[in-house]
Formats: structure tokens, C-alpha cells, sequence
């Protein structure tokens, strides 16, 4: 789980639809804070719970109004540039125990970009604009997994960012 301050489409995404940007990553829609300082997230390098985060919020007088929270699935393979999928495993050194929400809207589909293995780094969908090209919802996401998954076989992503690529699920949580 993550909170984002999501960001609001304006000229990046003439002509798609695009209202607002619900990437995972961090390059347009900015998390909440520099959150790996606190050392309080778990192995995929996001948090456990929404209590995490807010008392992360409470300890260090962050204010989290205008911030949207979601919960993220993240598919267990990642797409290589050598164009082979692979299993890859949460860090073992955090605990990961990950509490799933009670009520979940599904917004979208994302790809992003973990060249270094562990924390999400950029989603080329928006941070390269590729949602010029590929077709998004309103928020900057894919419609289905399926379509993801396709587009990094058929190399849409290719020369976008370095990779390996995750596909992963974004659900906003009330």
C-alpha cells in the first residue's frame, strides 16, 4: 500500500483522456514523503497496512490531506529486455505481511520499471509519455492485464526505461 498525491493531466496528455495520474511510481504522482528513510516498509519496498503510513504521517507532523491511498497486486513474474519472464522474490531482510483492504476499487493496470530489484522506479505510461501512444484510461493506467501483458511481449516498453518490467495492479482504497 502506498498513499500518492496524484497528479492532474494537463498538457503531458493532450487528447487521450487522461484526468489524473495514478502511476506507481514516483516521477509524476509523488508518494506522501521520502518513505524508504523511515525503514518501515515491507520486502516489495510498500507498506504492510494503512496504519503503517498514517503513523509514519502522525511521528513526523505530515500532513496527508490531498492524498489518495492504494493498494497495489503485483504480478509474480517480471519481463526481462532479453524478453523472458522471471520469478522474483520480496527482499528477505524486511518482513512482508501485507493486510489486503476490505474494499478495493480497481482502477487500472500499471508497468513499471525495477532495474535496480527493488523499489518501483518509473512507469513509462506516464513518465515517458507512452500513454500518448498506447491507449490508457482516465488515469493513466492500462484497462486489463492481458493488454499489459501484451504490450511488453509485442515491445511497446522496449528502449522506454531500463528494466526488468512488473505489471502491477492499482486499486484506489477508501
Amino acid at each position: 500500500m502506498r498513499i500518492r498525491i496524484s497528479f492532474t493531466a494537463t498538457q503531458l496528455f493532450e487528447k487521450t483522456g487522461i484526468v489524473d495520474i495514478y502511476s506507481v511510481s514516483g516521477c509524476i504522482s509523488k508518494d506522501f514523503t521520502d518513505y524508504i528513510n523511515f525503514w518501515k516498509h515491507n520486502g516489495y519496498w510498500f507498506f504492510d497496512s494503512p496504519q503503517i503510513i498514517q503513523q509514519i504521517a502522525k511521528d513526523h507532523s505530515i500532513d496527508l490531506t490531498g492524498t489518495k491511498l492504494f493498494y497495489y497486486e503485483m504480478y509474480n513474474l517480471e519481463f526481462h529486455e532479453d524478453n523472458e519472464w522471471k520469478s522474483f522474490e520480496p527482499e528477505a531482510s524486511f518482513t512482508t505481511d501485507i493486510e489486503k483492504p476490505n474494499s478495493k476499487n480497481l482502477e487500472g493496470y500499471d508497468i513499471v520499471t525495477f532495474s535496480q530489484g527493488n523499489s518501483p522506479e518509473c512507469s513509462p505510461l506516464s513518465c515517458n509519455l507512452l500513454a500518448n501512444v498506447v491507449p490508457v484510461n482516465k488515469h493513466c493506467l492500462l484497462s486489463s492485464f492481458d493488454n499489459a501483458y501484451q504490450l511488453l511481449e509485442n515491445g511497446k516498453f522496449q528502449n522506454s526505461e531500463p528494466g526488468p518490467y512488473r505489471i502491477l495492479a492499482v486499486y484506489s482504497v477508501s
